[in-house]
């Protein structure tokens, strides 16, 4: 028991004094993490800008606002062609679009 004890002491100790590539390798390891964050923070910000772009678009149709363009974005109408094209039912299922605005959209057919 007390050999087992002492063996599993000895593999502890000798692990880290054989391996001094182990504080090289945590550096790199973490360059890499650094890296993978800033990728992950600008692709963030690109989206933001890019769904920000779209709803800036579908308040240029005709009774959409700001609330409005931002319901349709969320409810997964990403562009106008795809709110015009989209079936009243569909359009009145998000909220904050009402039948006035479903009939001006209609207009555009």
């Amino acid at each position: 028991m007390i050999s087992k004890f002492l063996s599993k002491l000895k593999s502890i100790l000798f692990k880290s004094a054989v391996s001094p590539e182990t504080p090289l390798k945590k550096e790199k390891k973490a360059a890499k993490s650094a890296k993978t964050k800033t990728k992950t923070k600008t692709k963030t910000k690109t989206k933001t800008v890019n769904s920000k772009k779209n709803i800036e678009t579908l308040t240029t149709l005709p009774g959409v606002g700001a609330k409005s363009a931002k319901a349709l974005y969320e409810a997964g109408f990403k562009t106008t062609k795809a709110v015009i094209a989209a079936d009243e039912k569909d359009l009145l299922a998000v909220s904050g679009v009402g039948i006035n605005l479903v009939k001006k959209l209609k207009k555009l057919k």
